[in-house]
Protein backbone atom coordinates (compact mmCIF):
# COMPACT_ATOMS: atom_id res chain seq x y z
CA UNK A 1 0.00 0.00 0.00
CA UNK A 2 1.53 3.30 -1.08
CA UNK A 3 1.53 6.42 1.09
CA UNK A 4 -0.66 9.32 0.04
CA UNK A 5 1.01 11.82 -2.24
CA UNK A 6 0.39 14.69 0.15
CA UNK A 7 2.04 13.03 3.18
CA UNK A 8 5.00 15.51 3.28
CA UNK A 9 2.57 18.43 3.14
CA UNK A 10 0.49 16.93 5.95
CA UNK A 11 3.61 16.40 8.04
CA UNK A 12 4.69 19.98 7.48
CA UNK A 13 1.25 21.24 8.48
CA UNK A 14 1.28 19.12 11.62
CA UNK A 15 4.69 20.48 12.62
CA UNK A 16 3.58 24.03 11.90
CA UNK A 17 0.45 23.51 13.98
CA UNK A 18 2.45 22.11 16.91
CA UNK A 19 4.86 25.02 16.67
CA UNK A 20 2.01 27.53 16.62
CA UNK A 21 0.43 25.91 19.69
CA UNK A 22 3.78 25.95 21.47
CA UNK A 23 4.24 29.63 20.68
CA UNK A 24 0.77 30.45 21.93
CA UNK A 25 1.39 28.53 25.16
CA UNK A 26 4.77 30.22 25.65
CA UNK A 27 3.17 33.59 24.96
CA UNK A 28 0.47 32.97 27.59
CA UNK A 29 2.98 31.78 30.19
CA UNK A 30 5.25 34.75 29.48
CA UNK A 31 2.33 37.16 29.74
CA UNK A 32 1.38 35.72 33.14
CA UNK A 33 4.97 36.02 34.40
CA UNK A 34 5.25 39.58 33.14
CA UNK A 35 1.93 40.37 34.79
CA UNK A 36 3.28 39.09 38.10
CA UNK A 37 6.44 41.17 37.76
CA UNK A 38 4.41 44.24 36.90
CA UNK A 39 2.08 43.65 39.84
CA UNK A 40 5.04 43.36 42.21
CA UNK A 41 6.59 46.53 40.81
CA UNK A 42 3.38 48.54 41.24
CA UNK A 43 2.18 47.20 44.60
CA UNK A 44 5.23 45.54 46.18
CA UNK A 45 6.30 48.43 48.45
CA UNK A 46 2.79 48.36 49.97
CA UNK A 47 2.99 44.77 51.20
CA UNK A 48 6.73 44.08 51.50
CA UNK A 49 7.49 42.80 55.03
CA UNK A 50 10.24 45.35 55.70
CA UNK A 51 11.91 48.38 54.20
CA UNK A 52 14.68 47.71 51.68
CA UNK A 53 17.43 49.13 53.90
CA UNK A 54 16.14 48.16 57.34
CA UNK A 55 18.35 45.93 59.48
CA UNK A 56 15.87 43.36 60.75
CA UNK A 57 17.94 40.45 62.08
CA UNK A 58 21.38 38.91 62.27
CA UNK A 59 23.32 38.62 58.98
CA UNK A 60 23.20 35.42 56.94
CA UNK A 61 20.07 33.96 58.50
CA UNK A 62 18.73 31.01 56.46
CA UNK A 63 15.24 31.08 54.91
CA UNK A 64 12.42 30.82 57.44
CA UNK A 65 8.77 31.70 57.82
CA UNK A 66 9.79 35.18 58.98
CA UNK A 67 12.39 35.72 56.25
CA UNK A 68 11.50 33.62 53.21
CA UNK A 69 14.81 34.30 51.45
CA UNK A 70 16.86 34.79 54.60
CA UNK A 71 18.94 37.86 55.37
CA UNK A 72 21.97 39.32 53.62
CA UNK A 73 25.41 40.25 54.88
CA UNK A 74 24.04 43.27 56.78
CA UNK A 75 20.94 41.61 58.20
CA UNK A 76 18.46 43.03 55.71
CA UNK A 77 15.48 40.95 54.57
CA UNK A 78 16.29 39.62 51.07
CA UNK A 79 12.65 39.22 50.03
CA UNK A 80 11.85 42.82 50.92
CA UNK A 81 14.82 44.04 48.91
CA UNK A 82 13.74 41.88 45.95
CA UNK A 83 10.25 43.34 46.03
CA UNK A 84 11.47 46.93 46.27
CA UNK A 85 14.12 46.30 43.61
CA UNK A 86 11.53 45.15 41.06
CA UNK A 87 10.40 48.74 40.50
CA UNK A 88 13.97 49.93 39.96
CA UNK A 89 14.80 47.14 37.51
CA UNK A 90 11.66 47.65 35.42
CA UNK A 91 11.88 51.45 35.49
CA UNK A 92 15.48 51.51 34.30
CA UNK A 93 14.97 48.82 31.65
CA UNK A 94 11.75 50.25 30.25
CA UNK A 95 13.21 53.77 30.18
CA UNK A 96 16.31 52.62 28.27
CA UNK A 97 14.23 50.53 25.85
CA UNK A 98 11.79 53.40 25.25
CA UNK A 99 14.55 55.88 24.45
CA UNK A 100 16.30 53.39 22.17
CA UNK A 101 13.12 52.46 20.27
CA UNK A 102 11.91 56.05 19.86
CA UNK A 103 15.17 57.45 18.52
CA UNK A 104 16.19 54.25 16.72
CA UNK A 105 12.82 53.97 14.97
CA UNK A 106 12.93 57.62 13.96
CA UNK A 107 16.43 57.20 12.55
CA UNK A 108 15.56 53.95 10.78
CA UNK A 109 12.43 55.40 9.13
CA UNK A 110 14.29 58.51 7.96
CA UNK A 111 17.18 56.53 6.49
CA UNK A 112 14.85 54.00 4.85
CA UNK A 113 12.70 56.73 3.34
CA UNK A 114 15.57 58.84 1.98
CA UNK A 115 17.61 56.05 0.32
CA UNK A 116 20.29 58.49 -0.79
CA UNK A 117 23.75 59.64 0.26
CA UNK A 118 22.46 60.47 3.74
CA UNK A 119 21.31 56.87 4.08
CA UNK A 120 24.75 55.61 3.02
CA UNK A 121 26.56 57.89 5.47
CA UNK A 122 24.15 57.04 8.26
CA UNK A 123 24.58 53.30 7.73
CA UNK A 124 28.36 53.60 7.76
CA UNK A 125 28.17 55.45 11.09
CA UNK A 126 25.81 52.80 12.44
CA UNK A 127 28.19 50.04 11.33
CA UNK A 128 31.02 51.76 13.19
CA UNK A 129 28.91 52.02 16.35
CA UNK A 130 27.91 48.37 16.07
CA UNK A 131 31.57 47.33 15.91
CA UNK A 132 32.34 48.93 19.30
CA UNK A 133 32.15 46.52 22.27
CA UNK A 134 29.27 47.99 24.26
CA UNK A 135 30.27 46.73 27.72
CA UNK A 136 33.80 48.13 27.53
CA UNK A 137 32.68 51.56 26.32
CA UNK A 138 29.84 51.62 28.86
CA UNK A 139 32.33 50.95 31.65
CA UNK A 140 34.51 53.80 30.38
CA UNK A 141 31.59 56.22 30.19
CA UNK A 142 30.16 55.36 33.59
CA UNK A 143 33.62 55.22 35.17
CA UNK A 144 34.48 58.69 33.88
CA UNK A 145 31.13 60.43 34.42
CA UNK A 146 29.79 58.58 37.44
CA UNK A 147 27.00 56.06 37.84
CA UNK A 148 23.66 57.86 38.11
CA UNK A 149 20.33 56.48 36.97
CA UNK A 150 19.83 59.00 34.11
CA UNK A 151 23.35 58.39 32.80
CA UNK A 152 22.90 54.62 33.09
CA UNK A 153 19.65 54.74 31.09
CA UNK A 154 21.16 57.07 28.47
CA UNK A 155 24.25 54.87 28.07
CA UNK A 156 22.25 51.67 27.56
CA UNK A 157 19.87 53.43 25.14
CA UNK A 158 22.82 54.79 23.17
CA UNK A 159 24.10 51.29 22.44
CA UNK A 160 20.65 50.01 21.48
CA UNK A 161 19.75 52.85 19.08
CA UNK A 162 21.94 51.64 16.15
CA UNK A 163 20.54 48.11 16.47
CA UNK A 164 16.96 49.33 16.50
CA UNK A 165 17.64 51.68 13.59
CA UNK A 166 19.01 48.83 11.48
CA UNK A 167 15.91 46.68 12.01
CA UNK A 168 13.42 49.51 11.45
CA UNK A 169 15.29 50.70 8.35
CA UNK A 170 14.97 47.21 6.86
CA UNK A 171 11.25 47.19 7.66
CA UNK A 172 10.88 50.64 6.10
CA UNK A 173 12.67 49.59 2.91
CA UNK A 174 10.15 46.76 2.55
CA UNK A 175 7.20 49.20 2.35
CA UNK A 176 8.66 52.46 1.04
CA UNK A 177 8.33 51.31 -2.58
CA UNK A 178 4.68 50.28 -2.20
CA UNK A 179 2.03 52.02 -4.28
CA UNK A 180 0.38 53.79 -1.35
CA UNK A 181 3.65 55.58 -0.54
CA UNK A 182 4.06 56.61 -4.20
CA UNK A 183 0.50 57.92 -4.24
CA UNK A 184 1.15 59.93 -1.09
CA UNK A 185 4.19 61.49 -2.73
CA UNK A 186 2.20 62.35 -5.86
CA UNK A 187 -0.44 64.01 -3.69
CA UNK A 188 2.29 66.34 -2.48
CA UNK A 189 2.39 65.14 1.11
CA UNK A 190 5.44 66.13 3.12
CA UNK A 191 8.07 63.63 4.16
CA UNK A 192 6.95 64.00 7.78
CA UNK A 193 3.35 63.24 6.84
CA UNK A 194 4.35 60.20 4.81
CA UNK A 195 6.53 58.90 7.63
CA UNK A 196 3.77 59.39 10.21
CA UNK A 197 0.71 58.27 8.23
CA UNK A 198 2.11 55.71 5.79
CA UNK A 199 5.40 54.28 7.03
CA UNK A 200 5.02 54.16 10.82
CA UNK A 201 1.77 52.12 10.85
CA UNK A 202 3.36 49.55 8.54
CA UNK A 203 6.54 49.16 10.60
CA UNK A 204 4.66 49.22 13.93
CA UNK A 205 4.89 45.40 14.34
CA UNK A 206 8.67 45.58 14.03
CA UNK A 207 8.75 48.49 16.48
CA UNK A 208 6.67 46.53 19.00
CA UNK A 209 8.90 43.47 18.78
CA UNK A 210 12.04 45.61 19.10
CA UNK A 211 10.68 47.29 22.22
CA UNK A 212 10.03 43.94 23.88
CA UNK A 213 13.39 42.57 22.77
CA UNK A 214 15.39 45.61 23.90
CA UNK A 215 13.65 45.61 27.27
CA UNK A 216 14.94 42.09 27.90
CA UNK A 217 18.44 43.06 26.79
CA UNK A 218 18.30 46.16 28.98
CA UNK A 219 17.49 44.04 32.04
CA UNK A 220 20.60 41.94 31.42
CA UNK A 221 22.81 44.91 30.48
CA UNK A 222 21.85 47.05 33.46
CA UNK A 223 22.06 44.10 35.83
CA UNK A 224 25.53 43.28 34.52
CA UNK A 225 26.73 46.87 34.92
CA UNK A 226 25.37 46.98 38.47
CA UNK A 227 27.07 43.67 39.25
CA UNK A 228 30.38 45.16 38.07
CA UNK A 229 29.85 48.23 40.26
CA UNK A 230 29.02 50.70 37.48
CA UNK A 231 25.25 50.76 37.79
CA UNK A 232 23.09 51.30 40.84
CA UNK A 233 25.01 52.37 43.95
CA UNK A 234 24.56 50.87 47.43
CA UNK A 235 22.25 50.59 49.27
CA UNK A 236 19.88 50.45 46.26
CA UNK A 237 18.05 47.08 46.07
CA UNK A 238 18.91 46.57 42.41
CA UNK A 239 19.15 42.88 41.59
CA UNK A 240 22.56 42.95 39.90
CA UNK A 241 23.99 44.87 42.84
CA UNK A 242 22.40 42.40 45.28
CA UNK A 243 24.10 39.52 43.47
CA UNK A 244 27.42 41.33 43.70
CA UNK A 245 26.97 42.01 47.40
CA UNK A 246 26.13 38.38 48.14
CA UNK A 247 28.71 36.64 45.96
CA UNK A 248 31.40 36.79 48.67
CA UNK A 249 29.37 34.54 50.95
CA UNK A 250 27.72 32.37 48.30
CA UNK A 251 29.15 29.12 49.68
CA UNK A 252 27.83 29.67 53.19
CA UNK A 253 24.61 31.61 52.47
CA UNK A 254 23.60 31.20 48.81
CA UNK A 255 20.03 32.49 49.39
CA UNK A 256 21.21 36.12 49.21
CA UNK A 257 22.34 35.43 45.63
CA UNK A 258 19.71 32.86 44.69
CA UNK A 259 16.78 35.24 45.23
CA UNK A 260 17.85 38.06 42.89
CA UNK A 261 19.26 35.56 40.40
CA UNK A 262 15.91 33.76 40.10
CA UNK A 263 14.04 37.07 39.85
CA UNK A 264 16.37 38.31 37.13
CA UNK A 265 16.24 35.03 35.22
CA UNK A 266 12.44 34.80 35.36
CA UNK A 267 12.04 38.35 34.05
CA UNK A 268 14.50 37.83 31.19
CA UNK A 269 12.99 34.46 30.19
CA UNK A 270 9.47 35.91 30.32
CA UNK A 271 10.48 38.83 28.10
CA UNK A 272 12.24 36.48 25.67
CA UNK A 273 9.21 34.17 25.35
CA UNK A 274 6.88 37.15 25.09
CA UNK A 275 9.00 38.65 22.31
CA UNK A 276 9.03 35.38 20.36
CA UNK A 277 5.29 34.96 20.69
CA UNK A 278 4.61 38.60 19.85
CA UNK A 279 6.78 38.38 16.74
CA UNK A 280 4.94 35.27 15.56
CA UNK A 281 1.52 36.81 16.20
CA UNK A 282 2.33 40.12 14.50
CA UNK A 283 4.05 38.31 11.64
CA UNK A 284 0.99 36.18 10.94
CA UNK A 285 -1.41 39.12 11.19
CA UNK A 286 0.78 41.20 8.89
CA UNK A 287 0.94 38.39 6.33
CA UNK A 288 -2.84 38.02 6.37
CA UNK A 289 -3.43 41.73 5.88
CA UNK A 290 -0.97 42.03 3.00
CA UNK A 291 -2.79 42.19 -0.35
CA UNK A 292 -2.22 39.30 -2.73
Amino acid sequence: MTAPANTPALGYRARALRQARGLRLAFVVASVLLGIHLFVALTGPLWAPYGPDKLVARPFLPPSTEHLFGTDHLGRDVLSRLVHGERIVLALSLSAATLAVVFGSLLGIVLGYLRNAIDDIGMRIIEILLSIPPVILALLILGALGSSYPLLVATVAFFFIPRVATVIRAATLAVVTEDFVTVARLRGESALSIAWRELLPNVAPAVSVEFSLRTGYAVIFIGGLSFLGFGAAPPAPEWGLMINEGRGSITGSPWAVLGPSLALASLVVALSLFTEGLGAILGRSTARERPT
